[in-house]
């Protein structure tokens, strides 16, 4: 059975409007298409310990997976390689990645298990699978209007081809602190976006 890997950022599950849209896309996704199933990794609700010295010093050596120190990473890193798709619902904090994304980032991209360093630079070990991000932010960053840089979308982009994961595309919610108005305008603009993508054609 194919899966779905929905991992949340967001401090605020209950009221993110990412979260709940990449929820309605993982449950179109499950009924439309043979019965994906869904796993869900929410970074709030269960937050990630902080990297100690042994995790760092591990890294330094050649640590067998195997050991201990390891086993969140292992965990993190079974969880993307058993998906199909991976769907990331994440704030934009400090024009960048949320704290709790980070963290997950860094126990997922490991030396010698999701990247390799080679005389061309680091190469990705995982397999390709698509991506989807959804983006949600109070203030613009993105077209005409843009008020403010955006470092989440580079960064998570080249980061994810670091490992392996190229195909890529990322879902903007904009300007969300103007209301419930635009909450609804910017996720209806989003679906309609999503209509142009093979895989959500079916999605209402």
């Amino acid at each position: 059975m194919p899966k779905i890997l929905l991992i949340n950022a967001s401090p605020r599950p209950e009221t993110s409007a990412g979260y709940r849209l990449a929820n309605e896309l993982a449950e179109q996704l499950s009924a439309q298409q043979s019965g994906w199933g869904v796993t869900r990794r929410d970074l709030h609700q269960t937050p990630l310990a902080p990297l100690d010295a042994a995790y760092a010093n591990a890294l330094t050596r050649r640590t067998p997976e195997t050991e201990p120190v390891f086993i969140t990473s292992q965990a993190l890193i079974n969880e993307v390689e058993r998906s199909d798709l991976l769907l990331i619902a994440t704030p934009m904090h400090n024009f960048t990645v949320p704290a709790s994304l980070k963290l997950w980032i860094d126990h997922v991209v490991r030396i010698g298990r999701t990247f390799a360093v080679t005389p061309d630079g680091k190469v990705g070990l995982l397999a390709d699978r698509p991506v989807y991000v959804i983006v949600s932010s109070g203030g613009l960053h993105q077209g005409p209007q843009a008020g403010q840089p955006d470092f989440l979308s580079p960064y998570l982009r080249h980061v994810l081809h670091t490992i392996g994961l190229s195909t890529v595309r990322f879902i903007y919610l904009q300007g969300l602190v103007a209301g419930p108005d635009r909450v609804d305008a910017e996720c209806e603009a989003a679906r309609r976006e999503l209509l142009t993508d093979p895989l959500f054609q079916g999605f209402a």
